[in-house]
């Protein structure tokens, strides 16, 4: 993983490898600046990026399912919105993050 700064808008891209990496319809959890961060690979061909980490209980998100808008925690079933974070019951929401493929690379803004 490689780290860019844009000192104008102190935003920090970094490449985390391979969008083949996540196969379609699955997440994968990355280490971030201290962080987790599960990026999703949606059936039609988008990417999202949010905390890796399910605020109720810890559950690891990116084994939970997902569809075109949503992730479902695999410990307890809560429903995090995935562009927005936002839980569907009550939860803390998430952290969202700028998420998009470069040459077949995964690039992460934060």
């Amino acid at each position: 993983m490689t780290a860019t700064a844009d000192p104008e808008t102190a935003a920090t891209s970094y490449r985390l490898g391979p969008v083949t990496d996540i196969p379609v319809g699955e997440g994968r959890a990355y280490a971030v600046d201290g962080h987790q961060v599960a990026v999703f690979r949606l059936r039609r061909g988008g990417l999202r990026a949010v905390s890796a980490v399910c605020p109720h209980a810890g559950g690891p998100l990116a084994d939970g399912l997902i569809d075109a808008k949503v992730v479902i925690c695999p410990l307890h079933q809560h429903v995090y919105d995935l562009a927005t974070g936002c839980s569907t019951n009550g939860q803390p929401p998430l952290r969202v993050y700028a998420i998009h493929e470069d040459d077949g690379t995964l690039i992460l803004t934060v």
